[in-house]
């Protein structure tokens, strides 16, 4: 039987995603139909795939409830991966203080709620963080739209940057910023079908005190990884920690701390870049999980 997969990305992705191409390929290789389909296409028939593969839908943060509508009735249709309530949990970095709280090593993080008064918020934040700059950002958002690194005393531009996010009734999440980042970069760890692939090494995204990209989502400069045994020990526990079981594909992002610790910035589930370029053998990987959960 031939499968059908829907690879679910958005117009402003089209030809802005690099794993695209070799999942196509990898898809027809391995016998099976896949089409890219953007989220919101009214037209779009879902009942007639066997899978719905989350890939590129990069403009779903502006639109979360919308989007959170979408995936219940496209799961009612179809398989969508990775499931709803993955989805959901993982669209907001409130999930951040839940793996905090199960003792797993997370960047400092705190959160300035919808209406919340800026001043306090951030006030709060400095008093109990030594860091000399800091990383303000949208708790829903993708890409590094609306996210920026400040100094520690550049106060009137990080209040105008959360009172912008606040008035627009978004939540705001504050973190120090880990210098050990510029030094070595980030560690994105990629899991699929519950186990380790393989890892790219992630440069500095963020230029002190420079606007917010403009763009769907800000320039990246990837290079292959080996990740340290100490980091895949942090992705396998923070995966483990998840009530979800084993997930089609996951990516942990991790950065070391002033001690040299990997940490862990964020968990992606929802709709990762795989950097499958970086990595052959990778999209047939995910091929192959993909068709033997609709075997």
């Amino acid at each position: 039987m031939r499968r059908a997969v829907a690879l679910v990305s958005t117009r402003a992705a089209r030809g802005l995603d690099d794993d695209m191409s070799p999942l196509l390929a990898a898809f027809g290789a391995a016998g099976a139909e896949a089409e890219i389909v953007d989220w919101d296409n009214p037209k779009a028939d879902w009942a007639r795939f066997d899978a719905a593969l989350l890939r590129s839908a990069w403009d779903y943060t502006e639109r979360l409830g919308e989007f959170l509508a979408w995936i219940e009735r496209v799961a009612s249709l179809t398989m969508l991966l990775n499931p709803p309530p993955v989805v959901r949990w993982n669209a907001d970095k409130h999930y951040l203080l839940e793996l905090a709280r199960a003792g797993l090593p997370v960047v400092p993080s705190s959160f300035a709620e919808a209406g919340a008064e800026a001043e306090r918020a951030l006030d709060e934040f400095l008093t109990r963080q030594s860091c000399a700059e800091l990383v303000v950002k949208p708790a829903v958002g993708a890409g590094s739209r609306d996210t920026r690194r400040h100094a520690r005393s550049a106060i009137p531009q990080m209040l105008a940057h959360m009172r912008r996010l606040l008035g627009a009734g978004r939540s705001v999440l504050l973190q120090p910023y880990l210098e050990g980042v510029d030094r070595h970069g980030e560690t994105a760890v990629i899991h699929i079908g519950g186990g380790f692939s393989h890892a790219i090494r992630k440069g500095p995204l963020l230029p002190l005190g420079a606007p917010p990209t403009g763009a769907l989502f800000a320039a990246e400069d990837i290079t292959v990884r080996e990740p340290g045994a100490d980091e895949l020990s942090v992705a396998q526990r923070v995966l483990a920690a998840l009530p979800f079981g084993a997930l089609l594909y996951a990516r942990v992002d991790l950065i070391r701390d002033a001690g040299g610790a990997p940490c862990l910035l964020e968990l992606e589930l929802t709709e990762p870049s795989l950097y499958f370029g970086h990595a052959p053998g990778s999209a047939q990987r995910l091929v192959a999980a993909t068709l033997a959960r609709l075997a």
